[in-house]
């Protein structure tokens, strides 16, 4: 025979087994597909960009843009929408970008044709700089680039005046250790294995010909660049791991900004 102590504790069991089906019967009909839609949104929204920009690569002329004029800003007002909450994620972690707009960090579609030979007149790309100085601004900031098979989170700073350039160069020379410990450390070696774009074959003139990292101070811009596929950014997940690469690049972005902060 069951005694009171037993028939309560069974009892108590029941119970909670009841509520615990409740609440699986509520996960499965109202937060599971919830996460579903929100993936589903995420997937389709990345594709309306990605399919809009693979349709003006294929037909880059003005007629057709006009007839497509429609899809060129849905493409564009999901893209401002990601580019929205980038911000507002990057400024978690440096405050000094969180007064900026999107219109602050884009760019025009259209293409200034006048001195290239490529006569197309519209971007095959959308692309944001995060810069809290302005998207002009010598200093380093956060690139966000959607393109069709040429996704990449970049960041840094490119075409640096001479004086400029001169001047981190010699930063680097002066703190090479804590420079080493940015570009070296392993997490941010496995995002950017490589720094700048393009590179002298000798050291610059004036530095010393036996400085034993000759790689830094060859680069003929500051920058990095994380290239992704485009299925990167149809994970629900791609604001989290794309504040995760950018915070890791936040260092150098500091090492070289301290630098032209002072040149200005």
């Amino acid at each position: 025979m069951i005694n009171t102590s037993n028939s309560d504790i069974i009892e108590s069991m029941t119970a909670f087994l009841y509520r615990l089906r409740h609440l699986l019967c509520f996960l499965w009909a109202f937060i599971l597909p919830l996460a579903i839609k929100t993936e589903i949104y995420m997937k389709a929204k990345i594709d309306r960009i990605l399919d809009f920009l693979k349709d003006v690569a294929a037909h880059n002329d003005r007629g057709w843009f006009a007839e497509h004029k429609g899809q060129y800003e849905e493409a564009r007002g999901l893209f401002e929408e990601m580019v929205q909450a980038l911000i507002h994620r990057i400024a978690v972690f440096d405050g000094s970008v969180a007064h900026l707009t999107v219109k602050d960090c884009t760019y025009r579609f259209y293409r200034d044709t006048r001195f290239s030979e490529d006569k197309s007149p519209y971007k095959r790309h959308f692309g944001a700089y995060i810069n809290a100085c302005g998207k002009k601004s010598w200093h380093s900031g956060y690139y966000f680039h959607l393109q069709p098979g040429e996704c990449l989170l970049a960041g840094g700073s490119w075409c640096l005046p001479s004086p400029i350039l001169k001047a981190v160069r010699q930063s680097i020379v002066d703190e090479v250790d804590e420079f080493r410990s940015i570009v070296e450390a392993a997490d941010f070696k496995a995002a950017f294995p490589v720094i700048g774009e393009t590179h002298l074959k000798t050291l610059p003139k004036g530095f010393p010909k036996d400085f034993p990292y000759p790689d830094y101070l060859r680069t003929k811009d500051y920058s990095v660049c994380h290239t992704v596929p485009d299925d990167f950014f149809r994970d629900e997940n791609w604001l989290d791991r794309t504040a995760e690469i950018f915070e890791l690049m936040k260092p150098f972005n500091d090492f070289v900004n301290y630098t032209i902060d002072e040149c200005e």
